[in-house]
């Protein structure tokens, strides 16, 4: 959630973050008026049960009439107290709403716009000048028995599939080099659980519009993550960090689960948007001063892993209106896929400021041991999309790949071979 005192200084700034997003600058407004409703009835409460207390004192030292009187003023008060208190109740619960309905402030610099007003920060690399028409991971993947979508789609349906072979060892190879980056670089590995709670999913923000995008259990209250953020988020929930010597750094390896909602019909063939995946998730809680620049270093990190497997790419900023609700900046990381002649997403990392753990109570202590609201911040090192990069930008004319150089420790292979 945004921080009450700064919209109250700074409703301009609110509005404008709005606007940037293409959201309702209407929210702001009615948080306000909300905002001053609560404030009142905490203030009437407040004072209804001072003076009740207060009655409750003379009460004591009053005899005959006077003291019948003052009865029967505290019985009028203790019922204008329990309605003020049911006011103030209704006034948290409408504030409360209304402040989950506004998404995180957008940074300064972030573009305005949606999904394609991004801005090209930097490309690396050259896309490859092929002298043989090349095949799409899909076809690859079935020559080398890495991938098998039919039998995927068999067993659970439309976007689901098999790592065979090779492929699973590749994505193994390729999870355990982010691994090894993650820890060399000061990040404590994690295996998280899979299936959160419904305050931690909230907490993070992907119950907001994304909600759709969730899988839910419903007969155990329970959700399966998208990203290892989640838990990650709400393995600090509710606690005091000592933040003084360093940011904290963890690196999640988990599954993840998304529904692709409303993605019907789009990238259908392999692995590019699938419901299951695996990933390794930078996650960081910083103070707030240190934000940006750990954002900074975040994406630094994940650039050093596309080096690693050697494919072009380019870094966006993305626009306004294609964050996130936690995220006040991001940048994705898009490498270049030959069969499409376009860059695709393959990580992304995002600073949240301190949205995700103002919701979950997520604190530090200052200079002056006071506690104050940490920020949070994560980024994608690996995934199983990486897979499709790999396959297409390092084949060969015969249909084997080449395996680039720092995967071949963690493959035991320089060359991915055609079975039968």
């Amino acid at each position: 959630m945004i921080d009450l005192k700064f919209l109250r200084e700074n409703p301009d700034a609110v509005r404008a973050s709005q606007r940037t997003r293409g959201e309702d600058e209407g929210l702001v407004e009615a948080l306000l008026s909300a905002d001053e409703r609560r404030r009142a009835a905490i203030a009437r409460a407040d004072a209804l049960r001072a003076e009740h207390k207060q009655l409750g004192k003379k009460v004591g030292k009053a005899r005959g009439e006077e003291r019948e009187a003052l009865l029967a003023r505290g019985k009028e008060l203790a019922a204008s107290v329990r309605e003020a208190e049911a006011e103030q109740a209704a006034a948290e619960e409408a504030l409360t709403g209304l402040h989950r309905a506004i998404p995180n402030l957008v940074h300064p610099d972030v573009p305005a716009g949606g999904e394609d007003d991004y801005v090209v920060l930097r490309r690396v690399g050259e896309p490859r000048a092929f002298d043989f028409t090349p095949l799409d991971h899909l076809d690859l993947g079935i020559r080398l028995g890495a991938l098998d979508v039919e039998r995927g789609a068999k067993v659970s349906g439309s976007r689901f599939y098999f790592l065979t072979g090779v492929g699973a060892q590749l994505q193994l190879a390729l999870l355990n080099l982010a691994a090894a980056q993650a820890t060399a670089s000061g990040f404590t590995l994690m295996i998280p659980p899979t299936l959160v709670r419904p305050e931690i999913m909230e907490g993070t923000g992907f119950l907001g519009a994304h909600a759709s995008e969730v899988y839910r259990l419903r007969d155990d209250d329970l959700y399966l993550v998208g990203t290892s953020e989640v838990p990650l988020a709400g393995y600090h929930a509710n606690e005091i960090l000592d933040l003084a010597g360093a940011p904290r750094r963890y690196a999640g390896w988990s599954s993840c689960y998304r529904r692709e909602a409303g993605s019907y019909g789009k990238d259908t063939r392999g692995i590019i948007r699938v419901h299951q995946f695996d990933k390794v998730e930078m996650f960081t809680y910083c103070m707030p001063s240190d934000a940006e620049a750990e954002h900074a270093r975040l994406l630094a990190w994940e650039e050093e892993m596309l080096a690693k497997i050697e494919v072009p790419y380019r870094v966006i900023d993305v626009a306004g209106g294609d964050l996130g609700s936690s995220a006040s900046r991001k940048f994705d990381c898009e490498a270049w896929i030959p069969s499409q002649q376009a860059y695709r997403e393959l990580t992304s990392t995002s600073n949240c400021t301190t949205f995700q753990a103002r919701r979950l109570a997520i604190r530090y202590r200052d200079e002056n041991n006071r506690p104050q609201i940490a920020a949070t911040l994560n980024g994608t090192l690996a995934t199983t999309r990486w897979i499709v990069a790999i396959l297409e930008n390092h084949q060969q004319a015969d249909g084997s790949v080449r395996v680039p150089q720092a995967l071949r420790p963690y493959l035991g292979l320089d060359e991915l071979k055609p079975v039968g």
